[in-house]
């Protein structure tokens, strides 16, 4: 919990320093993003979803060219909406995909044709499904789909990739093509692909292996 406190501070200084309306990263802007980023991948609360977001929305009001705090600000929002669809509080998706949707379009703005991002789209799309799952599948389980697809197209070594393709095979009941073996191939495939994954820099998307591991652990 220290150390959470400890992440949020350093990120908060930070952003009173930055550069403002400057298309290169600053020092302290990837300071700030490397002090917050390695979270994004443990934390597990909803208050910690929370306090991530709002930092990296600090971060992206501060710079405003910068597609990366826009990415993750929505990402928590979505990963916190999953969480609520694990304790059937669907009724409290809609209002976080609200605030994830214009932080996603953001940073689509800036930052064309790239894989990480078609994979948030992918997310955002089944987090909107699964609030109404009966009627939204047409729309939204088509547009993940189509996401998902074009991430592979434009990237086919990123290991989220994988990991989302494995998510979809393994909860999908097998009359509707889901299959639990295929599920656990993709998260192997995840794997190995997240053993050979070089991001662009220190504070590009890693994020991915507790959530492989998990699903690798399961029976």
């Amino acid at each position: 919990m220290k150390k959470t406190i400890f992440i949020l501070m350093t990120a908060l200084m930070g952003t009173a320093v930055f550069a403002q309306g400057n298309s290169a990263p600053s020092e302290k802007y990837v300071k700030a993003m490397e002090a917050l980023v390695p979270a994004v991948d443990t934390t597990r609360s909803m208050d910690g979803l929370t306090d991530l977001a709002n930092s990296f929305e600090r971060i992206a009001n501060a710079e405003k060219t910068q597609w990366l705090p826009f990415y993750y600000a929505a990402l928590c929002h979505i990963h916190k909406a999953n969480m609520y669809y694990s304790t059937q509080e669907v009724d409290k998706i809609d209002p976080l995909m609200d605030i994830a949707e214009p932080l996603l379009k953001k940073a689509e703005e800036l930052e064309k044709d790239n894989s990480e991002i078609f994979c948030l789209k992918k997310m955002f799309n089944t987090g909107k499904m699964m609030a109404d799952p009966m009627s939204r599948f047409m729309v939204y389980g088509a547009a993940a789909s189509v996401a998902l697809e074009e991430a592979k197209k434009l990237d086919p070594n990123n290991p989220r990739v994988y990991l989302l393709e494995g998510q979809d095979k393994y909860y999908t009941p097998e009359q509707f093509g889901g299959s639990k073996e295929e599920g656990k191939q993709l998260f192997q495939e995840a794997a190995k692909k997240m053993e050979t994954f070089k991001p662009a820099s220190s504070i590009h998307p890693s994020w991915g292996a507790s959530q492989i591991k998990y699903f690798l652990s399961l029976e």
